[in-house]
């Protein structure tokens, strides 16, 4: 007589989601959702490598120090004609006038979202790909409007240092319609950063499409044989009068005063373009970027949060020219 075993088979299930086959079963999906999160944060961000970034790893705030420039005094001297000058002079230093800016963290830069079935979100990864690419493009783009209204804002600024210079802003009703307007005032914005002593390199001027394309369209400025940079064919524009352009829709075109962050906030309804200095405008971090999940029984699905903690501040000011139309 054969005896049969009727123990049903042990089934072994792979958890794709879990690490070493141990612990919380969406700990590789929540890494592989914040790495690309960060990817299309840093695609969708145009300023990220084109203003001061610090990082703090605690507090509310950072100071920035601002240092203006001293004077040389030429004093004269007998030589050995008999002629006579200044003697006994004793010198005593001469004054650096100094400040400082202080920039203070916002609060938490948040793109959110809710999933009502966390197993389908986690094993089709075209949807998770697409929740992470659209959290990055909303805390890249609140970003990026941060930034440019403190260069706005800092165009309009007077000298944050005794003795030193303060933003510019250049108006021309035709800034908002003509190409050939703006390339022109280009070269006026870049006279003032130099008479500004600001540094020849990494300037940027920021424009909205519209504006963009009315440049490119202009052939003055993209004519190799006149020095331009650019390529008609593709609408593009590289450079003008030493400045970089580029083109986003985070340049602020209107009025803002309702912002939870007052700090940033302001009258852009005029505003064309920016011309902005690299050193003018300052990131402080004090979260990276992080990514939350809760599941939430009153709901029956979860919450992803994607978030930054940082705060915006510009703090040269002489590195800015806003173009507006009045």
């Amino acid at each position: 007589m054969s005896v049969t075993n009727t123990t049903a088979p042990v089934l072994t299930m792979t958890r794709t989601g879990q690490q070493n086959s141990a612990g919380d079963s969406s700990a590789l999906f929540l890494k592989v959702y914040a790495g690309e999160v960060l990817t299309a944060f840093e695609q969708a961000s145009v300023t990220m490598d084109k203003h001061v970034i610090r990082s703090i790893s605690s507090g509310i705030s950072a100071q920035f120090p601002l240092v203006w420039k001293t004077a040389a005094t030429e004093y004269a001297y007998i030589n050995g004609s008999g002629d006579t000058g200044t003697t006994g002079i004793e010198l005593d230093g001469t004054i650096i006038h100094k400040n400082e800016k202080v920039i203070s963290i916002d609060g938490l830069l948040i793109a959110d979202h809710f999933v009502n079935n966390l197993d389908e979100a986690m094993s089709h990864f075209e949807v998770r790909s697409i929740y992470a690419k659209e959290a990055g493009i909303a805390l890249g783009t609140q970003w990026d409007q941060n930034v440019l209204q403190q260069g706005v804002l800092g165009a309009r600024s007077a000298t944050l240092v005794s003795g030193g210079n303060g933003g510019s802003v250049l108006t021309n009703a035709s800034y908002g319609t003509s190409g050939a307007t703006l390339g022109s005032g280009l070269f006026d914005a870049a006279e003032q950063l130099d008479e500004n002593n600001v540094p020849e390199s990494d300037r940027y001027m920021y424009v909205r499409p519209a504006q963009y394309y009315l440049m490119a369209e202009t052939t003055d400025l993209i004519n190799r044989d006149w020095g331009g940079r650019g390529v008609y064919a593709e609408g593009e524009v590289m450079k003008v009068a030493g400045v970089h352009i580029v083109k986003t829709n985070n340049l602020p075109i209107s009025n803002i005063s309702s912002s939870q962050v007052t700090t940033h906030d302001g009258n852009f309804s005029t505003t064309k373009a920016l011309v902005m200095h690299k050193s003018s405008v300052a990131t402080v971090k004090l979260l990276n970027l992080a990514v939350e999940t809760e599941y939430s029984i009153k709901n029956q699905g979860w919450i992803i949060v994607a978030k930054y903690a940082m705060g915006h501040g510009f703090i040269r000011p002489e590195g800015c020219v806003e173009f507006k139309t009045s």
